[in-house]
């Protein structure tokens, strides 16, 4: 992984992009993409659309949704503390205690979110997994007036955005789901781009919106892009930690590489392609199945139109959606050279109707 690619990376993941408010990490994306992208286009939706390559081919198109479960103002009290609904799916257990930050229109707000004292709890109250509705935000304000001058409802909230090492090349932090995901697409085009081996497709790697509240980002985007061909990139649970059922989820492992999707979601075809593609050039790979529609991009695009011949590639990751999400960074890095050497091997006598 280049410096450069390290860093985009890395920035990623510090900078917020709850579902809807995505604009600091699409300006990220697109200072990013700039040197390498033959166009960059932000359609109205808030997708941005980095292309490359031949424009009369086949029209690729790699999503990686850039947004992250979050939370939004919706109450002020007149203490000044701060209420608030979620935006995606949330376990309300990963919240108690967390460091949060508020994003206003001045600049980010520290914010800390908790409940009552576990010594002033009810036996009953103990014995209750607490509801979302049971904690609020703190800034530290000393009255209502206070949190009104800094604070507006509808301001958006994340945990607190770090990126932590761990040991070997995992790395921890809240948006792995899926700014991995998405920085395996542009960077997909970034190697494609650089190769020196003509793209003979139309790539086009999206950096979509919305995709945690119904995966709607990327259902406009093929809208105006119409691929032939799609392949989303998300995050899929790891099942090498405890009480992950394997005969269940499957045995992925963080590390083990790229996750390839088969099942009724996916075109067999895309499936196969993807996998003589980790064979012949020695990308370690990992199988998965699903066997119905899927929960993420591909759902969409699959749909799109007269239907798209559509793949899943996902990225092994733990404790997802949560304050402490963990991938390999040799994982993502694989992913990107798998979807640039599909990207490079797609033309127009590939047929992916089912035969």
């Amino acid at each position: 992984m280049q410096d450069a690619s390290f860093d985009f990376f890395r920035n990623a993941i510090e900078t917020p992009s709850p579902s809807g408010y995505e604009e600091p990490i699409t300006r990220l994306i697109r200072d990013y993409a700039k040197p390498f992208a033959d166009a960059i286009r932000t359609d109205v939706h808030g997708n941005v659309i980095v292309s490359a390559g031949d424009t009369s081919g086949p029209r690729l198109m790699y999503a990686g949704h850039c947004d992250q479960i979050g939370m939004l103002v919706s109450h002020i009290d007149e203490q000044g503390f701060l209420y608030a609904q979620t935006i995606g799916g949330w376990d309300p257990q990963q919240l108690i205690g967390q460091g949060m930050t508020i994003w206003t229109a001045d600049g980010p707000i520290a914010a800390v979110i908790s409940r009552k004292p576990i010594h002033l709890l009810t036996t009953k109250e103990r014995e209750e997994v607490v509801q979302f509705k049971q904690m609020w935000l703190d800034i530290g304000a000393a009255d209502e007036a206070e949190t009104r001058s800094k604070v507006r409802i509808g301001d958006p909230v994340t945990l607190e955005l770090r990126y932590r090492p761990l040991l070997g090349d995992l790395v921890s932090g809240p948006g792995m789901d899926n700014k991995t995901g998405m920085w395996t697409v542009i960077e997909a085009l970034r190697r494609s781009s650089k190769s020196g081996n003509s793209l003979q497709c139309h790539l086009h790697s999206v950096a979509t919106v919305q995709e945690e509240i119904g995966l709607r980002g990327a259902k406009t985007a093929a809208g105006s892009i119409h691929p032939d061909v799609a392949i989303a990139v998300d995050v899929t649970h790891a099942s090498d930690c405890p009480t992950i059922e394997k005969n269940q989820q499957g045995h992925i492992r963080i590390g083990g590489g790229p996750v390839i999707f088969r099942g009724p979601n996916i075109n067999a075809k895309v499936a196969v392609r993807l996998i003589e593609l980790a064979e012949n050039n020695s990308i370690p790979y990992q199988l998965a199945a699903v066997g119905r529609a899927t929960p993420n991009d591909a759902n969409v695009l699959q749909l799109h139109g007269s239907g798209v011949a559509t793949g899943l590639v996902a990225i092994p990751n733990r404790y997802m959606h949560s304050a402490v999400e963990v991938i390999s960074l040799s994982d993502i890095d694989h992913i990107a050279e798998l979807l640039a050497k599909f990207a490079e091997s797609l033309s127009a006598e590939d047929d992916f109707v089912p035969s």
